[in-house]
């Protein structure tokens, strides 16, 4: 095929039509100083003019744009369309008030994440009000949903038996973030037949060693789904994980007095 035919798809493992335009916007995304056009041409394996004509159209439409020397980043008005988004979606506007709460009770950061395939999103992020040292965890960022509290949460109600968890794990272990994470069928079973019982998940540095988190689930949308799952997320240092369990009941009622439903 021809380069820049006008085609999509792909052929002979290089991008080709809209799907370069689509795969020279999340490179920009990748590079919020900026990137090179040359660097731009060599990740996306396509030929100079052909990058250069995808960013042309990115840039008419404001969603790229061009800074002094000459390195290209996202346009302002993809930055708009974004913020926009995430800021008026139903359940980030009812749970900002309970993540702030509960960062300023525990000193410590809160998420709501969401479920996609074998990860888990951040849609939320809420860090302590105080200078203290902070996660690095960023809204739009992804974690194994296996090795997180709210990963093990939502996979919890996704995957209910053995045989689906192990169906879900494949034939393989499961990334072994730390020397905790659970990363076998029958460890991963038992762990969400634990969480199960209780109504919260746990991650007692399975994902992150020195972080450790309690989850809950979030009923946003529907009473016997969760749409995604709310955690507080602390640095072990300065709040062991015996604190946070000691404190589900409370965090329960934070997200219960402000509109959301947990069990």
């Amino acid at each position: 095929m021809v380069a820049g035919d006008g085609r999509p798809g792909q052929e002979g493992g290089r991008v080709v039509g809209s799907d370069r335009v689509l795969a020279v916007l999340k490179e920009l995304a990748a590079h919020p100083g900026g990137v090179g056009l040359d660097e731009l041409t060599r990740v996306v394996g396509s030929p100079k003019p052909t990058v250069h004509r995808a960013l042309r159209s990115l840039r008419r439409a404001g969603l790229a744009g061009q800074d002094a020397r000459g390195h290209y980043l996202l346009g302002d008005e993809f930055l708009r369309l974004a913020f926009a988004h995430h800021e008026a979606r139903p359940e980030h506007v009812r749970l900002r008030p309970v993540l702030e709460a509960l960062a300023a009770r525990f000193g410590e950061t809160t998420h709501y994440a969401v479920l996609d395939g074998r990860e888990v999103v951040y849609r939320a992020k809420v860090d302590p009000p105080s200078g203290a040292a902070r996660l690095t965890s960023v809204v739009g960022g992804r974690n194994p949903a296996h090795s997180t509290g709210v990963g093990k949460l939502l996979l919890a109600h996704s995957l209910p038996t053995p045989s689906a968890v192990a169906g879900w794990v494949g034939a393989g272990p499961l990334e072994r973030r730390t020397a905790r994470t659970r990363v076998t069928a029958d460890e991963l079973a038992t762990e969400l037949a634990a969480v199960r019982e209780r109504g919260y998940a746990l991650d007692d540095e399975e994902n992150e060693t020195g972080v450790a988190c309690l989850a809950l689930p979030v009923y946003a949308l529907a009473p016997g789904t969760p749409s995604g799952a709310l955690s507080v997320s602390a640095l072990t240092y300065r709040t062991p994980l015996a604190t946070l369990v000691d404190a589900v009941d409370e965090i329960r009622g934070v997200l219960g007095r402000l509109g959301e439903s947990s069990r």
